[in-house]
């Protein structure tokens, strides 16, 4: 339940984009955020599915490495200079609960349904909210988002097998809070430091998640690499690479773009570790493609009313 109230509480440092806004210029920061998000996918499962570090380990220094890196970029940005804070604990809150809950499931369910499980929850908790904000999705939009999720249940089905329970609860969890970050960052007018903050703020949280698997921790000096990139570069300059689109596009769309990941991670796979390419990741890539396409398509009625429609989901901000 808290996590589902994350998205509608004030935060510092945050306040509405300005309206008409167009959601072409958030085209290189999404395709660079994505490419993050694919490279993250690469180095859990190098780190996570090999053994090379337990998953408290792993989310302790993949957010550790993240906070350093961020606040040294920061600082830098703003030359030594005072820096009000742009993040908040809330923020930081969701940031961790999809950090230890991915890593927790990602050892428990196969990719195939641990995949689903999170794109679903993504897309259920972002859309829904827009939805309950009265901006519901087009019709293209239903369209789209339906052919897109077809491709990737055609992606994912070899994997999706019977698993544990508790595997899909924590991926459903990681979905649901990563939704909520997600819509948090659309009132981020300093992405850099918003990110910084909310990383910063997480260590403490991470640290103590840490001490409750104690009994379980192991890491090689392989894990701690890959966890240390996984925070430093693909998590902490991805997301904050994010939190700089998602004020230029609508929730709807926010959701639909990420469902292009696991193809961009397959492709990676093919190119950066030798891994075969079949028919059914041609098939499932061009469904998946095709109805994101489709959804995130500007209406043909241009730049003011994607603006309007963005800035209208944005706010004002509802405090329960």
């Amino acid at each position: 339940m808290r996590l589902a109230r994350l998205a509608t509480e004030d935060v510092p440092g945050m306040v509405e984009a300005p309206e008409g806004r167009h959601p072409g210029s958030a085209l290189l920061p999404t395709a660079a955020a994505l490419t993050g998000f694919a490279a993250n996918s690469l180095l859990c499962r190098a780190a996570l599915a090999t053994d090379t570090i337990d998953p408290w380990s792993f989310t302790a220094v993949r957010l550790a490495s993240g906070a350093l890196t961020l606040f040294l970029l920061s600082r830098a940005g703003a030359r030594g200079g005072p820096r009000a804070p742009s993040g908040s604990w809330a923020s930081a809150l969701a940031l961790f609960g999809y950090a230890a809950a991915f890593s927790l499931a990602y050892v428990r369910v196969g990719a195939g349904v641990g995949a689903l499980t999170l794109f679903a929850s993504v897309q259920a908790t972002m859309i829904g909210w827009s939805a309950f904000r009265g901006q519901r999705p087009r019709a293209i939009e239903w369209l789209g988002l339906g052919i897109a999720m077809g491709g990737l249940v055609l992606l994912t089905r070899p994997g999706a097998v019977a698993t544990d329970p508790l595997g899909v609860g924590l991926m459903a969890i990681a979905g649901i809070a990563w939704g909520a970050y997600s819509l948090r960052g659309r009132r981020a007018v300093s992405p850099l430091a918003a990110t910084a903050d909310n990383f910063v703020r997480s260590v403490p949280l991470a640290l103590l998640g840490l001490a409750i698997g104690a009994a379980h921790a192991h890491c090689s000096a392989r894990g701690v690499v890959l966890a240390c990139a996984s925070g430093a570069v693909a998590s902490g300059l991805g997301y904050s690479l994010w939190y700089l689109a998602l004020p230029r596009i609508t929730a709807t769309q926010a959701a639909m773009v990420q469902l292009v990941v696991p193809v961009l991670a397959a492709v990676a796979g093919i190119l950066i570790l030798g891994e075969s390419a079949s028919g059914r990741l041609v098939v499932s890539g061009a469904l998946i493609l095709g109805g994101v396409g489709m959804a995130v398509a500007p209406r043909r009625s241009g730049r003011r009313v994607a603006g309007t429609e963005a800035a209208a989901e944005r706010g004002p901000v509802e405090t329960p």
